[in-house]
């Protein structure tokens, strides 16, 4: 895919994602790979609803900015996804409503979305439960290398979700199942849902070769 191409499908995606609620006002960031192994990355402070082509950060390489409005604070997540997941194509972070609901209630840590559905564990994977930091804090970062790769998928608590994929299209579709199975998580909670057992996981893992087990 060009530059210019991605670009277009970087704003179209997001705008998606901000037309149908899934973050607001001027939250979440993306970012994609370019084919010179720079970044294009959402600009700080930005819509989604408006993100404009031409003014996406443009980082070479290197990891220096050559392009672009200021890059989102949230770059140090983005870069520790990059750096530690070689398949990482792109980045998304969101502010959606379900999830952050509910990372505000009891939750393992290791596994923040229970197996509801078949495409929450072949499109999203185990998610870690990440604590609470200030919005921007390179700790962030630090949190998701410490995860050595293992995961594509991390919840910031009372804040939002961040997902790698390989590609944009795969990036955004990932976060939007994750966001609808947070959905499901709320609206089944407290009555004893009947969700995917070990068996049936197990067989989405080994049918479709998924991470999971780390």
């Amino acid at each position: 895919m060009s530059e210019t191409a991605l670009r277009e499908e970087i704003c179209l995606l997001a705008k998606s994602l901000f037309d149908r609620g899934l973050t607001h006002g001027s939250t979440g960031n993306i970012s994609a790979r370019t084919e010179d192994g720079g970044l294009l990355v959402s600009p700080t402070g930005t819509s989604f609803g408006r993100l404009d082509p031409a003014r996406l950060a443009r980082f070479d390489a290197a990891g220096q900015q050559i392009d672009g409005d200021k890059p989102t604070k949230e770059m140090p997540l983005h870069t520790a996804f990059y750096d530690t997941r070689g398949m990482a194509g792109a980045v998304v972070h969101l502010h959606s409503c379900h999830s952050v609901a509910l990372s505000m209630l009891e939750a393992d840590e290791d596994d923040f979305l229970p197996p509801l559905t078949p495409y929450g564990v072949m499109q999203v994977g185990r998610v870690k439960l990440l604590p609470f930091f200030l919005p921007g804090d390179p700790a962030m970062g630090e949190a998701v290398r410490g995860l050595a790769g293992k995961r594509s998928a991390v919840m910031l608590a009372n804040h939002g979700p961040v997902v790698a994929g390989k590609d944009v299209e795969a990036a955004c579709n990932a976060v939007e199942e994750l966001e609808a199975t947070a959905k499901l998580a709320l609206m089944t909670r407290g009555m004893n849902p009947r969700g995917l057992d070990d068996g049936q996981v197990q067989g989405l893992v080994r049918k479709f070769n998924l991470e999971w087990d780390a």
